[in-house]
């Protein structure tokens, strides 16, 4: 109980450092001007008998420190601040977590060593077939040819003749009959279409020299 500690006349005050070694932390009591050691106590379990909180309190602990020599002693030390007695718990659980983890991890990693191995490679003679959907086999080795545009009817239409347009402003004159592309025959859709009227005689351009705008 640290209420049978004499609280108002602490024996010895300064500060308190935890560091680790290993899985081992080391609780250690220093001067807080020189940063001289005054104690210190190896910590290998928590919650253990190195470090024990009291029934009556929760910012003091009894904590076992040791000179090294292999000579042991029990104190009481406390805490002002009731964040600084938090701190101190959380610190040492941080490092027994990890301590626990690592150990956890070294373990998988043995039993994966000292577990049959998994032969991934290929036996002698051994193949695997790969199906690739979506992929379609060239023929011939030059590819598919362009569809040329149809036109009405469902009829494809040839490229105009070269010289159907030119420089002086003449102009095609319009079929009168329908006209049947080479090797098709004349069907009713052929006929179907309307015919173009006649070209009137006069010119239908217009005399460009007086056209107003």
């Amino acid at each position: 109980r640290a209420a049978e500690w004499q609280l108002d006349q602490p024996a010895w005050s300064g500060r308190l450092r935890i560091t680790a070694k290993g899985s081992t932390a080391f609780i250690k009591l220093e001067d807080k001007t020189s940063g001289e050691l005054f104690a210190q106590a190896p910590v290998e379990q928590f919650p253990g008998i190195a470090v024990e909180g009291v029934t009556d309190s929760s910012r003091y602990f009894v904590i076992r420190i040791e000179d090294g020599n292999g000579r042991r002693a029990f104190i009481g030390v406390g805490f002002v601040d009731r964040g600084d007695a938090f701190d101190f718990n959380v610190a040492l659980q941080d490092h027994f977590k990890w301590v626990r983890q690592q150990s956890e991890l070294a373990r998988q990693a043995q039993d994966l060593e000292q577990g049959p191995k998994l032969d991934l490679g290929f036996k002698e003679g051994q193949t695997i077939k790969l199906n690739i959907a979506n992929m379609k086999k060239k023929e011939g080795g030059t590819g598919s040819t362009r569809p040329r545009p149809a036109g009405p009817g469902g009829l494809s239409l040839l490229p105009p003749p070269p010289g159907g347009k030119s420089g002086s402003g003449e102009r095609l004159a319009p079929l009168s009959t329908p006209a049947q592309l080479p090797g098709t025959p004349i069907t009713d859709s052929l006929l179907s279409w309307p015919q173009p009227t006649a070209a009137p005689a006069a010119d239908v351009w217009g005399d460009f020299a007086k056209a107003s705008g």
